[in-house]
């Protein structure tokens, strides 16, 4: 028998309910997992209220992350054995799998190892937030150590995963937050310039960082009017990634700085780039050397237990973190 979350409505955090189930061994090409950490993320809340990029099919299983020790696994699986150490990448429908739970089986592509001088902790906040900041800013964009990068919403696990990726390839992250609470915080977690987008001019701010040039990539998951904004913030030719909706407003496309600059506004997600096996396996490769090294380090922002996942989603709803938002079994 497993705890296991799901829910049977859409709607706010008390949806969540934990139930007894009985988890079948896994099937071919399955992994099962005993459940050590899980990590929460923004997806997984707006899946929750129905607002995310596939409709729950109730009632529904919820979660991408976890991490874990293998307890069994399915036929065809060669390179993951009972008894590993394993976490997961996102790369699958919460409609089939969900990673909220004590034990929980998991299609062997989404099933990795991680580096053994991660807690169970760290290794539950790696590859959702590593993955998306890669597959945006290393991968497509191209980053260089001459770019300026602008970072809305700087605090979640993914602003601060850009952040760290931006300092090792040696561009210029200029991290966005709402208020003046977390501007200190930012800097020490690698910010090179902190923007209160509440109490700056945005564009007067970056323009005045960058000497008059503005931004080479923007990596933003808010959307909305903010928009046009990031738009006349940006040098020429930039690139903007719109990897998020949190905006509930409606988002304009800005056509004038888009034209006058030659602008790349692109949407993106994860899944684009999860499903490209060669530049998955590379991205791993890579981050997997850079977690061992220390050249990247996971920030965990709370933990919560098991039974408290309802007050765990209220936080993450809450925008008050600084990382990752980690429930422990």
């Amino acid at each position: 028998m497993s705890k296991t979350v799901q829910f049977s409505q859409v709607g706010e955090p008390s949806v969540l309910s934990i139930i007894d189930e009985t988890v079948p061994a896994p099937s071919a090409d399955e992994v099962q997992i005993q459940v050590h950490a899980i990590g929460l993320n923004r997806a997984e809340a707006m899946f929750r209220r129905g607002q995310y990029l596939e409709t729950p099919e109730l009632p529904a299983r919820i979660g991408y992350e976890c991490s874990g020790t293998v307890t069994a696994v399915g036929d065809n699986v060669k390179h993951i054995k009972v008894g590993d150490a394993v976490s997961t990448i996102p790369n699958f429908s919460m409609n089939q799998y969900g990673a909220y739970a004590e034990v929980t089986n998991m299609p062997v592509t989404a099933v990795t190892h991680h580096p053994e001088n991660l807690s169970w902790q760290q290794a539950t906040s790696v590859w959702m937030q590593y993955l998306t900041a890669y597959g945006a800013l290393i991968d497509i964009a191209k980053m260089q150590a001459s770019d300026y990068v602008l970072i809305p919403a700087a605090s979640s696990s993914v602003g601060i995963a850009a952040i760290q990726l931006c300092n090792l390839i040696g561009a210029t992250p200029i991290a966005m937050t709402r208020t003046a609470e977390k501007v200190e915080q930012l800097h020490q977690l690698g910010a090179k310039h902190v923007i209160i987008s509440e109490q700056d001019d945005v564009v007067d701010a970056v323009m005045a960082i960058t000497e008059g040039r503005g931004v080479n990539i923007v990596f933003d998951p808010v959307a909305g009017p903010m928009l046009n904004t990031l738009a006349e913030a940006c040098a020429p030719l930039a690139m903007i990634f719109q990897y998020g909706a949190l905006s509930a407003d409606p988002t304009p496309y800005p056509l004038f700085p888009a034209l006058q600059k030659g602008l790349t506004i692109r949407g993106y997600t994860l899944f684009e780039f999860t499903s490209a096996p060669e530049r998955l396996n590379k991205a791993k490769e890579k981050i997997f050397d850079w977690l061992k090294h220390s050249q990247l380090s996971p920030v965990i922002a709370k933990t919560f237990e098991f039974d408290d996942i309802v007050a765990a989603h209220s936080y993450l709803e809450a925008n008050n973190q600084l990382g990752k938002i980690v429930i422990t079994l």
